[in-house]
């Protein structure tokens, strides 16, 4: 529980990030940043793997490169799912992924360093 909670903190700072520097990526205050974090890593652990699944072949083609598009979806679902987080289209969606997942990266090493 602990674990999903850090890395629920490393989602909403990658997402606050997002919002300050993506433009089209709005967040109203922190309760909704927080909200964004924890659904975004419940939409990552459920619905993620079966979209993965179902575009294995385009990111084979791609060369990994369509998982962006996928992370991006799963921003763009988070954003629907809930008020007071707004992302305008696909590449804000693509450059939320990108700093976000950079953020998860670097969150991810940490924890590792940290014995988690």
């Amino acid at each position: 529980m602990l674990h999903f909670i850090v890395r629920a903190l490393f989602a909403a700072l990658g997402l606050w990030l997002s919002a300050r520097f993506v433009p089209g990526i709005r967040v109203r205050d922190t309760e909704t940043l927080l909200l964004a974090a924890v659904l975004l890593g419940l939409v990552n652990a459920f619905i993620r793997p079966i979209v993965f699944v179902l575009t294995l072949p385009l990111t084979v083609v791609t060369l990994g490169l369509f998982l962006l598009v996928v992370n991006a979806l799963m921003i763009l679902l988070v954003s629907a799912l809930l008020r007071g987080f707004h992302v305008d289209g696909l590449v804000a969606a693509v450059l939320a992924a990108i700093v976000t997942g950079i953020t998860s990266w670097i969150g991810h090493a940490v924890l590792r360093d940290a014995g988690f």
